[in-house]
Protein backbone atom coordinates (compact mmCIF):
# COMPACT_ATOMS: atom_id res chain seq x y z
CA UNK A 1 0.00 0.00 0.00
CA UNK A 2 2.83 2.42 0.86
CA UNK A 3 4.60 1.68 -2.40
CA UNK A 4 1.35 2.03 -4.33
CA UNK A 5 0.79 5.47 -2.82
CA UNK A 6 4.32 6.53 -3.68
CA UNK A 7 3.74 5.45 -7.25
CA UNK A 8 0.44 7.32 -7.41
CA UNK A 9 -1.60 4.16 -7.85
CA UNK A 10 -5.01 3.37 -6.50
CA UNK A 11 -5.25 1.92 -3.01
CA UNK A 12 -4.30 -1.73 -2.85
CA UNK A 13 -6.67 -4.13 -1.08
CA UNK A 14 -7.68 -7.78 -1.39
CA UNK A 15 -9.43 -7.09 -4.70
CA UNK A 16 -5.99 -6.34 -6.18
CA UNK A 17 -5.32 -10.12 -6.17
CA UNK A 18 -6.94 -13.06 -7.88
CA UNK A 19 -5.51 -15.52 -5.33
CA UNK A 20 -3.90 -15.16 -1.90
CA UNK A 21 -1.47 -17.69 -0.44
CA UNK A 22 -0.17 -17.82 3.13
CA UNK A 23 2.42 -19.52 5.28
CA UNK A 24 0.47 -22.51 6.61
CA UNK A 25 1.59 -24.05 9.90
CA UNK A 26 -2.02 -25.25 10.13
CA UNK A 27 -4.90 -24.44 7.85
CA UNK A 28 -7.19 -22.83 10.41
CA UNK A 29 -4.58 -20.12 10.88
CA UNK A 30 -4.67 -19.46 7.13
CA UNK A 31 -8.41 -18.79 7.28
CA UNK A 32 -7.87 -16.45 10.23
CA UNK A 33 -5.11 -14.64 8.34
CA UNK A 34 -7.34 -14.28 5.30
CA UNK A 35 -10.10 -12.84 7.51
CA UNK A 36 -7.58 -10.38 8.94
CA UNK A 37 -6.87 -9.10 5.42
CA UNK A 38 -10.59 -8.40 4.98
CA UNK A 39 -10.69 -6.70 8.38
CA UNK A 40 -7.86 -4.38 7.35
CA UNK A 41 -9.67 -3.69 4.07
CA UNK A 42 -12.83 -2.79 5.96
CA UNK A 43 -11.31 -0.37 8.47
CA UNK A 44 -9.34 1.28 5.65
CA UNK A 45 -12.46 1.90 3.58
CA UNK A 46 -15.54 4.08 3.82
CA UNK A 47 -17.81 1.10 3.27
CA UNK A 48 -20.43 0.55 5.97
CA UNK A 49 -21.75 -2.92 6.75
CA UNK A 50 -24.04 -2.75 9.77
CA UNK A 51 -22.99 -5.96 11.51
CA UNK A 52 -19.27 -5.19 11.01
CA UNK A 53 -19.37 -1.53 11.96
CA UNK A 54 -18.99 -2.17 15.74
CA UNK A 55 -15.51 -3.55 15.05
CA UNK A 56 -14.18 -0.54 13.13
CA UNK A 57 -12.70 1.31 16.13
CA UNK A 58 -12.29 -1.57 18.54
CA UNK A 59 -9.15 -1.75 20.68
CA UNK A 60 -7.08 -4.90 21.22
CA UNK A 61 -8.51 -6.29 18.01
CA UNK A 62 -6.03 -9.21 17.94
CA UNK A 63 -7.62 -10.63 21.09
CA UNK A 64 -11.24 -10.12 20.10
CA UNK A 65 -12.86 -13.46 19.27
CA UNK A 66 -16.12 -11.93 18.12
CA UNK A 67 -14.25 -9.77 15.61
CA UNK A 68 -12.38 -12.81 14.34
CA UNK A 69 -15.55 -14.87 13.91
CA UNK A 70 -17.38 -12.00 12.21
CA UNK A 71 -14.69 -11.50 9.58
CA UNK A 72 -14.16 -15.22 9.02
CA UNK A 73 -17.87 -15.42 8.19
CA UNK A 74 -17.74 -12.22 6.12
CA UNK A 75 -14.78 -13.47 4.04
CA UNK A 76 -15.84 -17.13 3.73
CA UNK A 77 -16.91 -17.11 0.08
CA UNK A 78 -13.81 -15.16 -0.96
CA UNK A 79 -11.62 -17.54 1.05
CA UNK A 80 -13.07 -20.55 -0.76
CA UNK A 81 -12.40 -18.90 -4.11
CA UNK A 82 -9.04 -17.21 -3.50
CA UNK A 83 -7.17 -19.29 -0.92
CA UNK A 84 -8.73 -22.72 -0.24
CA UNK A 85 -7.38 -24.17 -3.55
CA UNK A 86 -3.85 -23.44 -2.29
CA UNK A 87 -4.18 -25.75 0.73
CA UNK A 88 -3.98 -29.12 -1.03
CA UNK A 89 -0.41 -29.92 0.07
CA UNK A 90 -0.51 -28.29 3.55
CA UNK A 91 -3.71 -30.21 4.41
CA UNK A 92 -2.04 -33.48 3.45
CA UNK A 93 1.52 -32.88 4.67
CA UNK A 94 1.31 -30.45 7.57
CA UNK A 95 3.79 -27.77 8.60
CA UNK A 96 6.94 -27.65 6.45
CA UNK A 97 8.06 -24.33 7.93
CA UNK A 98 9.71 -22.19 5.20
CA UNK A 99 8.41 -24.48 2.47
CA UNK A 100 4.74 -24.11 3.43
CA UNK A 101 4.13 -20.88 1.53
CA UNK A 102 5.69 -22.29 -1.62
CA UNK A 103 3.77 -25.54 -1.25
CA UNK A 104 0.63 -23.37 -1.27
CA UNK A 105 1.70 -21.74 -4.53
CA UNK A 106 2.35 -25.16 -6.04
CA UNK A 107 -1.01 -26.40 -4.71
CA UNK A 108 -2.73 -23.54 -6.48
CA UNK A 109 -1.28 -24.59 -9.83
CA UNK A 110 -2.28 -28.20 -9.14
CA UNK A 111 -5.82 -27.38 -8.01
CA UNK A 112 -6.75 -24.86 -10.69
CA UNK A 113 -6.80 -25.40 -14.44
CA UNK A 114 -4.36 -23.44 -16.64
CA UNK A 115 -7.33 -21.49 -18.01
CA UNK A 116 -8.30 -20.41 -14.49
CA UNK A 117 -4.86 -19.24 -13.46
CA UNK A 118 -3.34 -17.75 -16.63
CA UNK A 119 -2.58 -14.01 -16.39
CA UNK A 120 -3.71 -13.79 -12.73
CA UNK A 121 -2.03 -12.01 -9.82
CA UNK A 122 -1.09 -14.12 -6.78
CA UNK A 123 -0.36 -12.59 -3.39
CA UNK A 124 2.00 -14.47 -1.07
CA UNK A 125 2.39 -13.80 2.66
CA UNK A 126 5.22 -15.42 4.58
CA UNK A 127 5.55 -14.92 8.33
CA UNK A 128 7.08 -16.72 11.27
CA UNK A 129 7.88 -16.40 14.98
CA UNK A 130 7.06 -12.69 15.07
CA UNK A 131 10.59 -11.76 13.98
CA UNK A 132 9.94 -10.94 10.33
CA UNK A 133 7.40 -11.29 7.58
CA UNK A 134 7.22 -10.70 3.86
CA UNK A 135 4.29 -10.00 1.56
CA UNK A 136 4.87 -10.04 -2.16
CA UNK A 137 2.89 -10.72 -5.30
CA UNK A 138 3.59 -11.94 -8.80
CA UNK A 139 1.76 -12.15 -12.09
CA UNK A 140 1.25 -15.48 -13.85
CA UNK A 141 2.29 -15.58 -17.49
CA UNK A 142 -0.40 -14.40 -19.92
CA UNK A 143 0.64 -17.15 -22.36
CA UNK A 144 -1.70 -20.09 -21.88
CA UNK A 145 0.60 -22.69 -23.45
CA UNK A 146 3.40 -21.81 -21.03
CA UNK A 147 1.03 -22.12 -18.08
CA UNK A 148 -0.21 -25.47 -19.40
CA UNK A 149 3.35 -26.80 -19.58
CA UNK A 150 4.07 -25.64 -16.06
CA UNK A 151 0.88 -27.17 -14.66
CA UNK A 152 1.66 -30.41 -16.49
CA UNK A 153 5.06 -30.57 -14.79
CA UNK A 154 3.21 -30.67 -11.43
CA UNK A 155 0.62 -33.26 -12.43
CA UNK A 156 2.33 -36.06 -10.48
CA UNK A 157 1.84 -34.36 -7.10
CA UNK A 158 -1.60 -35.91 -6.36
CA UNK A 159 -0.16 -39.38 -7.01
CA UNK A 160 2.75 -38.62 -4.66
CA UNK A 161 0.28 -37.72 -1.93
CA UNK A 162 -1.79 -40.83 -2.57
CA UNK A 163 1.30 -43.06 -2.42
CA UNK A 164 2.04 -42.30 1.23
CA UNK A 165 2.19 -45.22 3.66
CA UNK A 166 -0.19 -45.13 6.61
CA UNK A 167 1.30 -46.23 9.94
CA UNK A 168 -0.06 -46.38 13.47
CA UNK A 169 0.83 -43.66 16.00
CA UNK A 170 2.84 -46.27 17.92
CA UNK A 171 4.89 -47.11 14.82
CA UNK A 172 5.48 -43.43 14.12
CA UNK A 173 6.65 -42.87 17.70
CA UNK A 174 9.13 -45.74 17.34
CA UNK A 175 10.51 -44.23 14.14
CA UNK A 176 10.95 -40.84 15.80
CA UNK A 177 12.55 -42.40 18.88
CA UNK A 178 15.04 -44.25 16.68
CA UNK A 179 15.99 -41.00 14.98
CA UNK A 180 16.41 -39.33 18.35
CA UNK A 181 18.69 -42.08 19.66
CA UNK A 182 20.87 -42.23 16.56
CA UNK A 183 21.12 -38.51 15.80
CA UNK A 184 24.72 -37.41 15.24
CA UNK A 185 26.09 -40.89 15.97
CA UNK A 186 29.02 -42.14 13.83
CA UNK A 187 29.55 -45.64 12.44
CA UNK A 188 25.97 -46.55 11.67
CA UNK A 189 23.85 -47.83 8.81
CA UNK A 190 20.28 -46.52 9.03
CA UNK A 191 17.64 -49.14 8.35
CA UNK A 192 14.42 -48.35 6.53
CA UNK A 193 12.35 -49.72 3.67
CA UNK A 194 13.98 -48.37 0.52
CA UNK A 195 11.13 -49.73 -1.60
CA UNK A 196 8.82 -47.23 0.12
CA UNK A 197 10.76 -44.27 -1.25
CA UNK A 198 9.72 -42.38 -4.35
CA UNK A 199 11.58 -42.64 -7.63
CA UNK A 200 14.78 -40.61 -7.77
CA UNK A 201 14.92 -40.14 -3.98
CA UNK A 202 18.32 -39.73 -2.33
CA UNK A 203 18.69 -41.76 0.85
CA UNK A 204 21.45 -42.25 3.39
CA UNK A 205 23.30 -45.57 3.28
CA UNK A 206 25.98 -45.19 5.92
CA UNK A 207 27.66 -42.75 8.32
CA UNK A 208 31.31 -43.66 8.89
CA UNK A 209 33.48 -43.12 11.96
CA UNK A 210 34.35 -39.60 10.84
CA UNK A 211 30.70 -38.62 10.30
CA UNK A 212 31.01 -38.79 6.51
CA UNK A 213 27.72 -39.74 4.93
CA UNK A 214 27.23 -42.05 1.98
CA UNK A 215 24.09 -41.61 -0.12
CA UNK A 216 22.48 -43.59 -2.89
CA UNK A 217 19.47 -42.90 -5.06
CA UNK A 218 16.44 -44.89 -6.11
CA UNK A 219 15.85 -45.40 -9.83
CA UNK A 220 13.78 -43.25 -12.12
CA UNK A 221 11.14 -45.53 -13.61
CA UNK A 222 8.20 -43.30 -14.42
CA UNK A 223 8.08 -39.64 -13.47
CA UNK A 224 4.29 -39.77 -13.08
CA UNK A 225 4.26 -42.79 -10.75
CA UNK A 226 6.10 -42.13 -7.50
CA UNK A 227 6.53 -45.80 -6.65
CA UNK A 228 7.05 -48.94 -8.61
CA UNK A 229 6.17 -52.49 -7.72
CA UNK A 230 9.36 -53.57 -9.50
CA UNK A 231 11.39 -53.78 -6.32
CA UNK A 232 14.59 -55.09 -7.92
CA UNK A 233 14.81 -52.16 -10.31
CA UNK A 234 13.88 -49.70 -7.61
CA UNK A 235 16.71 -50.80 -5.36
CA UNK A 236 19.29 -50.18 -8.07
CA UNK A 237 20.85 -46.76 -7.74
CA UNK A 238 21.22 -44.97 -11.04
CA UNK A 239 24.16 -42.93 -9.80
CA UNK A 240 27.32 -43.50 -7.80
CA UNK A 241 27.23 -43.12 -4.01
CA UNK A 242 27.83 -39.58 -2.79
CA UNK A 243 29.99 -38.53 0.14
CA UNK A 244 29.64 -35.32 2.11
CA UNK A 245 30.88 -34.29 5.56
CA UNK A 246 28.41 -33.97 8.38
CA UNK A 247 27.57 -30.27 8.84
Amino acid sequence: RVRARKEGKDKVDSSHFDYLTFHSPYCKLVQKSFARVFYQDYISSDKVIDHLEPYRHIQSDYLNRDLEKAFIAHSKDSFERMTAPSLLIPRNVGNMYTATLYSCIVSLFVSKSPEEIVNTRIGAFSYGSGLASSFFSFKVSPYLERVRRFCSSLSNIPSFLESRTKVSPEHFERLMKDRELTHHLPSRRPSFAVDKLGNGTYYIVEVDSEHRRQYARTSFLDAHHPRSHDKDRLLQSDCAPHYCPHM
